[in-house]
């Protein structure tokens, strides 16, 4: 493998995207984490299942960021898990410590690297990486926009007793209960679900897209999702490692595209091999823009209690 991708954090989330990325033979994996041995025994157990998956890819696993050195792409998911009950802004203060430790350790050892960031709360998370690690704003994104949209295309898809494979959604703004999923952008083989069902199935559809990670947390009792989120977070690294110039959605720094700026938000871009590409602006309705607007400023409410903690 000439490709290598750091994952940090080696619980569930972590150790499962470390599983996609290997899996899929994309590139050489080194598994991070600060709890002695885990990073080690996950990674050790991945590799004694390459030759039943028939895949090359080393996975490696350390308590210490030198092995990460030189990494083409950080996927970071340290971070304390939500709890049934807990929202994303509770998590704020101790995952804002943690990414900025992190942050600074990936940007230290892997300065030409794209950090890609899955922690929570996921838009707030993303400045504070940028602003720790220094990296320009098209090397540092959020895993929001694929998870949120995954989860919309999925329910769509059982709604309509149609595959998957048919669906195309997007989700844009923050992640979190202010997401702002788009109908009329939505489709089943290229017909808006609009014309495919009743207003009020869509609206349920969207409310539940925007609980998804709530619904989870509540049926699990201890944890939340990993499997896709793990999958979205292979489907960006895939997109940067293979230069796909892929457009998916997610957490970007805005300055000025859909008339916000200064905050992460996730809106659809173009991911290549140098990030970021390029940011696709989408013509909104009203309320679509005032949804937008909405979700801005709950994000912009999570940083200015960053500011207040730091």
């Amino acid at each position: 493998m000439n490709k290598k991708v750091t994952v940090i954090g080696a619980g569930n989330v972590g150790a499962t995207t470390a599983q996609r990325l290997a899996e899929k033979e994309l590139c050489d994996v080194v598994l991070v984490d600060i709890a002695e041995g885990l990073p080690q025994g996950k990674a050790l157990d991945l590799q004694e299942a390459a030759p039943i998956e028939k895949h090359d890819a080393a996975v490696t696993g350390s308590n210490g960021y030198e092995a990460s050195a030189g990494s083409d792409i950080v996927i970071i998911t340290a971070g304390i898990p939500r709890k049934p009950g807990m929202s994303r802004d509770d998590l704020l203060k101790t995952n804002t410590d943690i990414m900025t430790s992190v942050s600074a350790e990936a940007a230290k050892h892997s300065p030409g690297s794209i950090l890609i960031i899955v922690s929570n709360p996921l838009d707030a998370m993303c400045h504070v990486a940028m602003e720790t690690s220094g990296f320009p704003k098209h090397r540092v994104m959020g895993m929001a926009g694929v998870l949120d949209s995954a989860r919309f295309r999925t329910f769509i898809a059982m709604e309509l007793n149609v595959s998957v494979e048919n669906t195309h959604a997007f989700v844009l703004g923050g992640h979190g209960d202010t997401m702002v999923p788009l109908p009329r952008f939505s489709t089943v083989a290229g017909i808006p679900i609009t014309e495919l069902m009743a207003k009020e199935r869509i609206d349920a559809l969207v409310d539940r897209t925007r609980k998804g990670g709530g619904e989870i947390v509540g049926l699990l009792k201890s944890g939340s999702a990993f499997y896709a989120p793990a999958s979205a977070a292979a489907e960006m690294a895939e997109a940067i490692l293979k230069d796909k110039k892929k457009i998916l959605p997610c957490a970007a720094y805005l300055e000025g595209e859909y008339g916000i700026s200064d905050i992460f938000m996730g809106v659809p871009v173009k991911l290549g091999t140098k990030g970021i590409e390029d940011i696709i602006e989408i013509e909104l309705s009203e309320s679509e823009r005032s949804d937008l607007n909405g979700s801005a400023d709950a994000v912009r409410s999570l940083m200015k209690e960053i500011r207040q903690l730091v």
